[in-house]
């Protein structure tokens, strides 16, 4: 039986993580799999796991969490948001600011090299890569006998730096697994003529038995990340709108991130509170229970490489409104199953849900278009394709 270590950043909640948790479930009915955790952020995985899944964690993940907290701060020069950061942390214990920043940095060169030593030392058949600085890694560290399969989710959203930084990056390693055909084709046309194979493979969902939702309310669902890429402020912005015409508009905003304190006092300074209800993380029964109890899946993100949140919409039989903006919004939603809104209009946007709401005949139609297609993303027929890759 083939040995297969998928190496991940960490097992928090993301659609990364559940996409990693998905393949390695599938794949454990046929080969002995692994997860490689680098940080461990919590006691237990937010997401179920076969019992034959192994997960081997190399660090804890406290201040890593932190750090990457702080360097978005400095990143985006907000100081005074940095400085609330630190106070609220750590509250002028000068000592202990000063010895977790050691250890962040060691914690930086560490992960590489704990990373390159467990490659180095393993006799695993193939080894499957969620990042960057990991696809290096597993490409100069594995041996020839070995398979390096790198795995990008992100979209790269015509950022030079970090396509040319993503290409770099996978060079070393057999394949090159995109999640979108957008995606395939724009690494495609720079790694044709490198020894890594680019491959299309999207990703999967499995839900056993999804209640349809009845769509007799005035429910929206948001699943997201609180970060600045998913567009969160828009989407209280549209539910302002909305609430002007109807009244018991409620959104179901799941998720957490760096911007869920933003976000509250946004949703307060609209006087929504009444309307947004801000759920933070919530396990994927809980997911699957609003979306059986909503009426549309709204999605205001910049920039999305897949989006299979849509497609646990779709298998409630919920429809979905998004920006066009999203590359995987556009390449899910279609007339039959949703609407997609050019340049980012915010009023248009509300106009359309208002509009979808008050029509019965509307929601049957696209409610039934969900449905179309889905069989394709199905665990069954996904991993046929990355059985391929391991031969």
């Amino acid at each position: 039986m083939k040995k297969i270590t998928i190496i991940a950043l960490h097992l928090g909640y993301g659609g990364i993580e559940k996409a990693v948790i998905n393949l390695a479930n599938e794949l454990s009915s046929s080969y002995d799999v692994k997860i490689l955790s680098i940080y461990k952020l919590y006691d237990e995985v937010p997401f179920e796991v076969n019992s034959n899944v192994n997960i081997k964690y190399l660090m804890s993940g406290n201040i890593a969490l932190k750090t990457d907290k702080y360097k978005r701060s400095i990143k985006s020069l907000k100081f005074i948001t940095l400085f609330k950061q630190l106070f609220k942390d750590y509250h002028f214990n000068i000592f202990r600011l000063a010895k977790d920043t050691v250890l962040s940095v060691i914690n930086v060169i560490n992960k590489r090299k704990l990373v390159r030593n467990y490659i180095k030392n393993s006799n695993d058949d193939i080894f499957i890569s969620t990042r960057d600085f990991i696809n290096k890694v597993v490409g100069s560290s594995k041996k020839d006998s070995q398979i390096g399969i790198g795995w990008e989710h992100n979209h790269h959203n015509n950022n030079k730096k970090y396509f040319n930084k993503i290409c770099n990056s996978v060079k070393n390693l057999n394949y090159f697994v995109l999640v979108s055909n957008d995606l395939y084709n724009d690494y495609n046309k720079v790694l044709s003529n490198t020894s890594c194979k680019c491959v299309y493979i999207p990703n999967m969902i499995s839900i056993n038995n999804p209640k349809l939702s009845k769509l007799n309310n005035n429910n929206l669902i948001t699943v997201s990340r609180l970060s600045k890429e998913k567009g969160i402020f828009d989407l209280i912005d549209v539910i302002g709108l909305v609430k002007e015409k109807i009244d018991d508009i409620h959104l179901n905003l799941i998720g957490d991130g760096p911007l869920f304190n933003d976000v509250l006092n946004y949703v307060n300074e609209k006087g929504l509170g009444e309307n947004i209800h801000l759920l933070g993380y919530r396990p994927s029964n809980d997911v699957y229970e609003y979306l059986s109890n909503s009426a549309l899946y709204v999605m205001t993100s910049f920039t999305e490489s897949f989006g299979i949140v849509l497609l646990e919409a779709f298998s409630f039989g919920v429809p979905a409104i998004a920006f066009d903006s999203a590359n995987g919004a556009c390449q899910l939603i279609n007339n039959d199953n949703g609407i997609l809104i050019s340049n980012r209009d915010k009023e248009a946007m509300a106009n359309s849900i208002i509009k979808y709401l008050k029509d019965d005949d509307l929601k049957k139609i696209l409610s039934k278009g969900t449905q179309n297609g889905l069989q394709k993303y199905a665990p069954e027929c996904i991993i046929i394709s990355w059985k391929e890759l391991f031969r």
